[in-house]
């Protein structure tokens, strides 16, 4: 008997990565030494119900900085209207950008960490370290959800994910199987 035919073709290693991009384009506010931050980020994942989100942020950024001394961050969802805008805030350094004034965002006081809400984003996360264990061999923070916020005035929800190849995808048509969903109904 035959084998089938391989469709299968070699790919380059090094980026296999944007297969796997985690969730939506995220932004990361830090207040720190009196100065508010954003940073763009797409290299996270959810890894508790609780929440708990687990986020890879170099060394190099000034967020680093920031998330290492202060141990906590917000992180915004903007929506897909917002995209050259969250493109345009990670090709620049808070070190040398007042990033809130740049890019005409408005900064809200959170209620449980230092760090700035953003008005225009769909939803923020206020967020403290809760585990830095792997920050020194993968720059892998992990945060603990501290409060949860959402702006019922957008009425447009779309998100977008980045390819990580300078290319982005915004959500498309929504699949509602939550009929199926039987395991674990209370988070539903």
């Amino acid at each position: 008997m035959k084998p089938p035919e391989n469709p299968l073709r070699e790919f380059p290693l090094e980026k296999a990565f944007q297969w796997f991009e985690p969730g939506p384009v995220v932004l990361v506010s830090t207040a720190h030494r009196g100065k508010a931050n954003i940073m763009t980020m797409s290299w996270h994942m959810v890894v508790e119900f609780s929440p708990q989100i687990a986020c890879v942020v170099s060394p190099g950024n000034h967020t680093f900085a920031a998330l290492r001394a202060t141990r906590e961050c917000v992180i915004s969802i903007p929506g897909a209207d917002l995209a050259r805008t969250v493109v345009d805030i990670g090709n620049c350094s808070g070190r040398e950008v007042d990033k809130f004034a740049a890019f005409g965002l408005t900064a809200l006081p959170a209620s449980s960490v230092r760090a700035p809400l953003i008005a225009e984003c769909l939803a923020g996360l206020e967020c403290r370290v809760a585990d830095t264990r792997l920050v020194g061999k993968y720059s892998l923070f992990v945060l603990d959800g501290v409060k949860a916020w959402t702006n019922p005035r957008r009425k447009n929800r779309k998100t977008f994910h980045a390819v990580g190849d300078g290319t982005f995808v915004v959500d498309g048509r929504a699949l509602n199987l939550k009929k199926r969903m039987t395991k674990w109904p209370e988070f539903i």
